[in-house]
């Protein structure tokens, strides 16, 4: 009976040693995505000046927030702003509420043009199938 229970108790070692493998393996990908959407938004909106990836991919609570006369308003700022110098400069913090599940980022995009500066600050999060805009804010200084 003892030659069975050990049988028993590495099975049960291997499963949760593998959903714990699982699980982290889970979290970097997300960690790793998270950020890359973070990039795919700096690149969309302030180089691509793309209204409809930010009126696509605008969270709930960042669409009553932002009505399309805001968004319109914003994407004009970035056309006026031209092109940032590249590489966009990021400031990256992704967290998870409840440790594996439920990741959400805070981003800071530091982005030059000529003449001045501008900062986009966001956050997304990944509450069903896909990566959103939660909030956003852009901040320019006055051309010198």
């Amino acid at each position: 009976m003892s030659g069975q229970g050990l049988v028993i108790l590495i099975i049960l070692v291997a499963l949760v040693g593998g959903g714990f493998w699982y699980l982290y393996n889970n979290k970097r990908t997300m960690d790793q995505e998270a950020r890359a959407f973070a990039r795919e938004v700096v690149q969309r909106l302030a180089t691509n000046h793309d209204a409809a990836f930010l009126a696509e991919r605008l969270g709930p609570a960042a669409r009553t927030e932002n009505p399309p006369s805001q968004q319109q308003m914003i994407m004009m700022k970035f056309t006026q702003l031209g092109v940032p110098a590249q590489p966009v400069k990021m400031d990256e913090t992704v967290t998870f509420e409840s440790h594996f599940f439920m990741p959400q980022g805070y981003f800071v995009a530091h982005m030059n043009y000529p003449g001045q500066a501008a900062t986009l600050e966001f956050g997304v999060s990944h509450p069903v199938s896909r990566w959103q805009i939660d909030s956003f804010n852009l901040k320019w200084e006055r051309p010198r």
